[in-house]
């Protein structure tokens, strides 16, 4: 309550006591009280007394009250209270203050020609005032189990975006209104469980606690702030930046301006959460709070509790949300513009595991330094390492970077499976404004070994050597596209791979797409490591469309047929013809000449041919030729004539893909029709 109108209510029991013996009450009108917090306007004092009374009735009217520099506006404001003395010179008053339609607050005044003491109260939440004669311009206000949402007004002076949704404040705060000075307001303050969120839900805060020493002052051409103490617990997140507090106070200290029509400027920012991250740096922010500068430092002696704590959000972008982390590193970024300008990033000894063994990389050492401008040299190494089971030895990476670039200054060539795998021509740009990152590249693998392939991926025991080149290669928006293709040396033969895409590559239900083209090769090495009986011969095939999710497939149109070489036999032993057979289901049937056919071992064939075009998990099955609903697979020769004839073109994938797996382990028995 403004000393103006203090001093009216005391002017107006002073003429109330020396009016006649049945004056029953006095009012004041009063057009506007300014003071240097708030400026109030319509006021009305009513003091009524019944004579002979000890106690009388106080009503206070307040058509206006604005306290701009603290963001509060209040309309129709009224208070009223029974009045009484207190002591020789002092009055107090206690009772409901109603504002428009919102719920009544209790304010109980207590005061005297030296002193005044206000206190403001709703359930548990308790707001008290206190001011000395003898200090005209400071008021201490003390805040007890204090709604977060009552000092929005407050939050949105410095931050219009933002709003309080959960949490409470305690805090003994000194308020210095001194005419020519600007407002200030210093002292402690504690947070418990405090939400928070913009607008755009960009940035969002849950069960933040803390203590703090804050100093903030205003004028209506510049703003300060100093906050100054530890964080304890919570969570909130900043765009793509998840941030998850540990119970162990983390030292938070920020300095911030702000000129009128200008955004906020920070010219220091302190992190402290132990040896786990020390950052120490300066930004400056638009007025819609979009970043527009920024020189940061960062240490970081124990990396294991970043991802928990600091880069789930981030990792979970690249699908590596659950990856571990040891080590130490040291950052330096720099921001202009809202461009990133510098990045330097320093690794000493840091292992980087996915739990799932997508990749891995051990004892990574050096630095990587990007950028925008002058040209900078680095180098990144590893000891070891996998992708996606296939083991790599040590290798180093030589970068480069100048103009926005990151690229390698000459090939890297990664040790793999018996052989190499060489990157060529990298080049990377890193995410600027709404464009993603963008990384280019070149790719030559040379004399792998793709019995070691097969056997990390867990495929049957391949044997050949995996070579090709794959001179361009894009990854944006989440994908990898390939040009090019990639060539394998496979059973005398050789598969093609062409059309290669992959989306996702360490996200979830990652996707790879491709065209594959196999030529001449060995059927009898072939079905031997299937363990699909034995078959001698040449074939050919493709397999157009493929698409795997999750490495499962769910497309393709595949297509393989015999390739009769002079001098090559074609012979089918029994166990293969009727495992053919059993891949399908009972309309599969093998037309066998003769009624002792189980005596022969194998058979010669003219031709075998088979496709499948797989769609919402459905086979359309096909084979050489058709007639009716029937398609022919085996077409024999010679006596015993063999032939095996599919009747269903409709082939459940799921069971096929069963079947196949039952045919591999040796679980098929033979069935004669």
């Amino acid at each position: 309550m403004p000393r103006p109108i203090i001093a009216a209510t005391l002017a107006l029991l002073a003429a109330l006591s020396a009016a006649p013996a049945d004056a029953r009450g006095m009012q004041a009108r009063i057009d506007r009280v300014v003071t240097p917090v708030a400026t109030l306007e319509q006021v009305r004092v009513r003091v009524d007394w019944p004579a002979g009374a000890s106690t009388g009735e106080l009503q206070l009217w307040a058509g206006r009250v604005d306290a701009p520099d603290l963001g509060y506006r209040y309309r129709d404001l009224h208070w009223r209270c029974p009045l009484q003395r207190d002591g020789e010179d002092g009055w107090r008053c206690e009772g409901a203050l109603r504002s428009g339609r919102s719920a009544p607050l209790q304010l109980a005044v207590r005061l005297d020609a030296a002193t005044t003491h206000a206190s403001l109260g709703q359930g548990k939440a308790r707001i008290a005032l206190d001011r000395d004669a003898a200090s005209p311009d400071l008021t201490t206000i003390d805040l007890t189990r204090v709604p977060a949402q009552w000092a929005q007004a407050l939050l949105a002076k410095a931050w219009p975006e933002a709003r309080f949704t959960s949490g409470e404040l305690d805090a003994r705060l000194d308020i210095d209104a001194a005419a020519g000075r600007p407002l200030r307001i210093s002292g402690p303050l504690a947070l418990r469980g405090i939400g928070l969120e913009t607008a755009d839900a960009s940035i969002a805060g849950e069960k933040l606690g803390g203590r703090f020493a804050i100093d903030y002052r205003t004028t209506p051409a510049l703003a300060l702030l100093a906050v100054d103490g530890e964080l304890r617990g919570g969570e909130f997140l900043a765009g793509n930046t998840y941030v998850a507090l540990p119970a162990s106070p983390v030292g938070l200290r920020i300095d911030a301006t702000q000129h009128a029509g200008a955004g906020w400027e920070l010219p220091r920012i302190e992190w402290r959460d132990g040896d786990a991250l020390a950052a120490v740096g300066s930004a400056r922010f638009a007025t819609d709070a979009s970043l527009q500068a920024l020189d940061l430092g960062v240490h970081s002696g124990d990396m294991a509790p970043l991802r928990q704590r600091y880069l789930s959000g981030w990792l979970g972008l690249f699908g590596m949300g659950g990856v571990d982390l040891h080590g130490a590193m040291d950052l330096r970024v720099q921001v202009r513009d809202g461009l990133l300008q510098v990045a330097d990033a320093s690794l000493d000894g840091v292992d980087l595991r996915d739990p799932e063994e997508r990749f891995v990389f051990d004892g990574l050492q050096g630095d990587v330094r990007y950028s925008a401008g002058a040209p900078v040299q680095s180098e990144l190494r590893w000891n070891s390492g996998k992708l996606y089971g296939l083991e790599f030895d040590a290798a180093r990476l030589p970068f480069a970077s100048a103009d926005g670039l990151l690229r390698f200054r000459e090939d890297a060539v990664v040790p793999l499976l018996g052989g190499r795998m060489t990157f060529r021509d990298l080049t990377i740009r890193p995410p600027q404004g709404e464009a993603g990152a963008d990384i280019r590249f070149a790719l030559v693998l040379d004399d792998i070994d793709f019995g070691r392939v097969s056997e990390a991926l867990g495929l049957p025991a391949f044997q050949g050597r995996l070579s090709g080149t794959i001179p361009n290669a894009r990854y944006a928006n989440e994908r990898i596209d390939f040009d090019g293709g990639l060539s394998m040396q496979l059973f005398d033969g050789e598969v093609a791979f062409s059309s290669l895409a992959l989306e996702r590559p360490f996200g979830s239900a990652p996707s790879l797409s491709a065209d594959i083209a196999l030529d001449d090769l060995d059927l009898l090495p072939l079905t031997e490591v299937l363990g699909f009986g034995s078959i001698t011969g040449r074939i050919d095939g493709r397999i157009s469309g493929l698409r795997l999710v999750d490495w499962t497939p769910v497309a393709f149109d595949a297509r393989f047929i015999t390739d009769a070489r002079p001098g090559v036999a074609q012979r089918i032993s029994q166990r293969a013809v009727q495992e053919i057979s059993s891949v399908g289901d009972a309309s599969f049937v093998s037309s066998l000449q003769g009624q002792l056919i189980g005596l022969f071992d194998d058979f010669g064939y003219r031709r075998i041919g088979i496709g499948c075009r797989l769609v919402n998990e459905v086979c359309a099955m096909s084979g050489l030729h058709s007639a009716n609903n029937a398609f022919t697979i085996v077409e024999g020769a010679g006596l015993p004539r063999l032939g095996v004839v599919g009747f269903n073109r409709q082939v459940d994938w799921p069971t096929l893909v069963e079947r196949l797996t039952a045919v591999g382990t040796g679980e098929v028995k033979p069935v004669f029709e």
